[in-house]
């Protein structure tokens, strides 16, 4: 039998996936700052920021925004189905596949940055977002109807 308390350990995974994508982004940028031998107050801006530094040190950057994006909806999901405890098999199933994706896609992105590749593992990620939305939404449905 599951209990629904696993529906706290994939969104926990993507904390854990957020604060490692903000260390790579200062473990890079701080060094190519300093290289740059520029005072800090140029960088005043995320715009200025990227015009001044190597695109590829920027890649971090850009993710951890990304992390900011669908996966506010996957931690409002997760906290949903733990708060109702109405997580199923299927439910820690497809949060865990999102981590997974997240993960891969993260790599990719702070990486070699493939476009291709990183779309893929965004659109699988989205899918099992999705999914999760529609299983929520269709229990809501059905207690609304009992």
């Amino acid at each position: 039998m599951m209990k629904h308390e696993q529906i706290l350990l994939p969104m926990l995974g993507m904390m854990v996936l957020t604060a490692v994508v903000w260390f790579v982004m200062y473990a890079r940028r701080i060094p190519a700052m300093q290289r740059a031998r520029k005072p800090a107050q140029v960088y005043t801006t995320p715009d200025k920021t990227a015009e001044l530094l190597p695109e590829q040190v920027n890649y971090p950057a850009y993710n951890l925004k990304n992390l900011f994006e669908l996966p506010v909806l996957f931690y409002a999901l997760c906290l949903y189905f733990y708060v109702t405890a109405t997580a199923a098999s299927i439910d820690v199933f497809a949060a865990w596949l999102f981590l997974l994706f997240r993960i891969a896609h993260s790599a990719i992105h702070c990486t070699a940055n493939i476009v291709m590749a990183r779309f893929l593992m965004y659109s699988a990620a989205a899918l099992a977002l999705w999914f999760m939305l529609g299983r929520a939404v269709w229990g809501v449905y059905q207690a609304a109807l009992v």
